[in-house]
């Protein structure tokens, strides 16, 4: 007992701590960021439930440890490989949008802004306005349609799929394009900017168990492609005429003209910049 007590004590004495350097702090740092971004993927993903089960396994095994059973730390020992090629395929899904997503990250610009110029938005205000009205007329009138609208990744592999537009957004030209029985009203539209770039878009659908089973082909392709890029979607229900959004591989259904409203805003990424002011992360500090 004695020693155990002292091998403690050597343990946690300040005299047994290494002296530090800046890479020391410097992978510490790296370190708690890895960690970081894996329980947010954790979270986010279906890991979250499988964790439950993965938390029972290493319990068992060290119950078997703690016994001595041989044959089970054996199968263990050997099967340990395979259980990780297993989780890898199991995951990949979320393997790969958990390194789309940091891969997206720009760590410099999400904190500090060096743009000089007054403003700085993806998309108008009368193009947003154009959206949301085109979006709220199509539901009441039970027409269905399905909005990509460009953040940052590229869209070309989709764009392609379609037949180009190029012309500038209103409501009356999207609501034309989904009107039934028109030439361009299966498939989805893209936006850039202020543009309509292409119309009867395919989209990828998503192979997400978690969405419900009531929705249709047109939900499964906004949530595709939203798993795919940073791009949201904006779908309306043939249905219902309820209007859904998707972002990030998540659906918000049956949002109001306020919500789509706070989305696109965000989406826009307006800057307005002066000289007095900094913007960091969207504040303005003097």
């Amino acid at each position: 007992m004695q020693q155990i007590i002292d091998m403690i004590k050597n343990f946690i004495s300040f005299d047994s701590i290494p002296a530090m350097g800046i890479t020391d702090y410097l992978e510490i740092l790296i370190i708690a960021f890895l960690v970081y971004e894996v329980m947010i993927w954790v979270r986010e993903t279906r890991a979250w439930s499988l964790m439950k089960g993965v938390v029972v396994i290493i319990l068992f095994v060290l119950f078997a440890y703690l016994l001595q059973m041989t044959t089970i730390l054996w199968l263990v020992r050997n099967g340990f490989s395979v259980l990780i090629m297993a989780a890898l395929i199991i995951f990949q899904p979320e393997l790969r949008r958990a390194l789309d997503h940091l891969g997206r990250k720009n760590f410099v610009s999400s904190f500090f802004s060096f743009n000089n110029s007054n403003v700085n938005e993806r998309f108008s205000d009368k193009t947003m306005n154009e959206v949301i009205k085109a979006s709220y007329e199509m539901g009441r009138e039970r027409t269905g349609a399905l909005i990509v609208i460009r953040q940052e990744d590229p869209l070309n592999e989709y764009i392609n799929t379609g037949i180009e537009v190029d012309a500038v957004v209103t409501s009356q030209l999207l609501i034309n394009i989904f009107e039934h029985n028109t030439p361009l009203h299966d498939g989805a539209v893209i936006i850039e900017g202020d543009r309509v770039i292409s119309a009867t878009c395919y989209l990828p659908l998503s192979d997400n168990m978690e969405l419900s089973k009531d929705l249709g082909t047109r939900h499964r392709a906004g949530v595709g492609i939203s798993e795919a890029t940073d791009s949201l979607t904006i779908i309306v229900s043939e249905e219902t005429g309820r209007v859904s959004v998707a972002y990030e591989g998540s659906l918000n259904r049956n949002v109001d003209q306020d919500t789509l409203r706070d989305e696109l805003t965000r989406l826009q990424n307006k800057t307005v910049i002066d000289n007095k002011r900094s913007i960091i992360k969207g504040r303005t500090k003097k």
